[in-house]
């Protein structure tokens, strides 16, 4: 007899989900054998959880969904009693760690780790070094920036279940514009596109209505690492003294006196991936 999951994720083997999930629970009984009967038995440690009998189908398979209402590490465990066609029998117990849908600055651990990795599938930039660092804080604010939600660097429990499930990406507006970057006025973000492929996306603070961004498609003509006396690093410069260029502050809205600011700790990377000659879409 066996049991196995399905619709749970996994860090370093290890299988994992969020309390509220509704897993699916497959068991197989071996010999097959018409009307029979299993107990599919969840524990916490030495306390059952929930236990639930399910029909076992002809061909030997059993199956149910189970919502995860606790957390820590779950045994799901099936049994058998003895019948006049099969004697007694129990599966091997497969163990899922359920976390709370909660993250913060300072989070370490299996969720933080998973939650950074879908940040990266989704090409939101950071380490998944399994603690909740400026640069995961970072990358929730370009997340939600690109998902026009409130701009803080804290996910809730929809952003962290949308980011397991690989929702919430930006979807690239110019496929046929070859190797670019398209900045977002409206939303404040910064995609680096290759053709139709997202390769990154940043937060970023263009100009105020004051002193706006100027919008329309150019080239880069001009780059100069570093940091130069008004405090812009590696620099990128697209139209006269417009760049893309890392700054000291990054807030959530229009603050620059034209330019694209990005973090400081993003620069470098963007500097290197920009080409002269690269084009630059700025739009709303």
């Amino acid at each position: 007899m066996s049991v196995r999951f399905k619709a749970t994720h996994r860090v370093k083997g290890h299988r994992v989900a969020l309390r509220g999930d509704r897993i699916q629970v497959h068991g197989t009984l071996r010999p097959a054998v018409s009307d029979q009967m299993a107990t599919v038995q969840v524990r916490h440690g030495r306390r059952t959880v929930t236990a639930r009998r399910v029909n076992v189908r002809p061909d030997g398979g059993f199956s149910l969904r189970l919502r995860l209402r606790a957390t820590g590490t779950l045994a799901v465990r099936a049994t058998h009693r003895a019948s006049s066609q099969i004697r007694a029998t129990r599966s091997n117990a497969a163990r899922v760690t359920v976390f709370a849908p909660s993250l913060h600055f300072g989070s370490r651990g299996g969720l933080t780790r998973l939650f950074q990795r879908g940040l990266n599938r989704l090409k939101y930039p950071v380490h998944a070094s399994g603690s909740y660092d400026a640069a995961t804080g970072r990358a929730v604010m370009a997340y939600r920036k690109v998902n026009g939600l409130s701009r803080t660097e804290k996910p809730n429990a929809g952003i962290i279940r949308d980011v397991l499930r690989g929702r919430g990406g930006y979807k690239v507006r110019h496929p046929r514009a070859g190797r670019h970057v398209e900045a977002d006025l409206s939303k404040q973000i910064l995609a680096l596109v290759d053709g139709d492929r997202l390769v990154r996306i940043y937060p970023t603070s263009s100009g105020t209505s004051s002193t706006p961004t100027v919008r329309g498609s150019y080239r880069f003509y001009s780059k100069t690492p570093g940091t130069n006396a008004k405090g812009m690093v590696d620099s990128n410069y697209f139209i006269r003294g417009y760049a893309i260029h890392g700054y000291s502050s990054v807030p959530a809205y229009n603050a620059s006196h034209g330019c694209l600011r990005i973090p400081i700790p993003n620069a470098r990377t963007v500097y290197n991936w920009i080409h002269l000659g690269d084009r630059i879409i700025v739009e709303a």
